[in-house]
């Protein structure tokens, strides 16, 4: 009997929402067949991206707004069949997604979506904001926490993904230097691609090699581990651009021996970390092995 009694509850919940859930359904139907109705038109399913609905629409849904909606509208008929905390966990997830896929903005966005959405439509009284049981209380502040939690993790893991990427690329860059050295490439040859590999590097404006000559236009000077000097002190990226004008010199020597410098324009607002700085000097020092090779001394 019991069996029974709680189909027939289930069966009972549902009569109020067949009617919206058929209408929903045949509503898309037609959209997916251009908005005809057999022979007859009986809709404009021509969107256009211009007119606000369409752009609204578009807007929440690249930022997560309308998964969690969806989620809570088709768990709507089932509410009363099962704890709504398997209906939190499942907003999680979708949370989740979005947040992997996403930014941060579009995480949070997900997160508030999502807890509103159960909130809203998954607690008692249903469709209302008011919230009856504490458990209930509980389980939406939960949601809306571990949705922001997870967000942060996402974004964290997509940095940490980009700075070993970015490592990646560094270690690419100085592996070709080192195989032109080791293969014979010419010197001239070598010195534009490390000259082009700086450009990248730094996002430099310029970058050019000047034969046997340092310090003159008193430039600031990139040193050989990363540090970086102007009028003989430190200079710290971190805080400050460099002054208007100023180049930035990066000596190229072998066995103590100058043999030239890049010199660089940076471009405006860019400032390298040390670990691009650290590299940019390891190149400068595959082209003081290749130029030592082919002129032992400085010109």
């Amino acid at each position: 009997m019991q069996f029974f009694e709680r189909m027939g509850a289930i069966e009972f919940s549902l009569r109020g929402h067949l009617w919206s859930v058929a209408m929903v359904v045949f509503t898309c139907w037609i959209a997916a067949h251009g908005g005809n109705l057999g022979a007859r038109q009986v809709m404009d399913a021509d969107f256009d991206a211009k007119r606000f609905p369409v752009a609204a629409a578009n807007y929440l849904e690249e930022q997560g707004v309308a998964g969690p909606l969806a989620l809570a509208a088709i768990l709507v008929p089932f509410r009363t069949s099962f704890a709504n905390t398997d209906a939190a966990l499942a907003m999680i997830l979708l949370v989740v997604a979005v947040a992997a896929v996403g930014n941060r903005i579009a995480g949070y966005v997900a997160a508030v979506s999502a807890t509103a959405s159960f909130d809203f439509f998954l607690t008692r009284p249903y469709e209302t904001v008011a919230i009856d049981r504490a458990t209930d209380i509980e389980t939406t502040i939960l949601l809306l926490v571990i949705g922001i939690a997870v967000t942060e993790i996402a974004v964290w893991g997509r940095r940490q993904y980009a700075a070993a990427s970015r490592r990646a690329g560094y270690l690419e860059g100085i592996n070709d230097a080192a195989r032109a050295v080791a293969t014979g490439d010419s010197p001239s040859t070598l010195i534009d691609q490390i000259a082009d590999s700086l450009a990248q590097l730094l996002s430099l404006r310029s970058c050019q090699f000047q034969y046997g000559v340092a310090g003159i236009g008193r430039p600031a000077r990139l040193l050989h581990d990363g540090e970086v000097v102007l009028n003989g002190q430190p200079f710290d990226f971190r805080s400050a651009d460099l002054p208007a004008g100023t180049s930035l010199e990066l000596l190229v020597e072998s066995g103590g021996r100058l043999q030239g410098r890049f010199l660089m324009q940076l471009s405006p607002g860019v400032r390298p970390p040390r670990e691009q700085l650290l590299v940019a000097a390891a190149l400068a020092d595959q082209a003081g092995a290749a130029l030592a090779a082919s002129y032992p001394a400085a010109m």
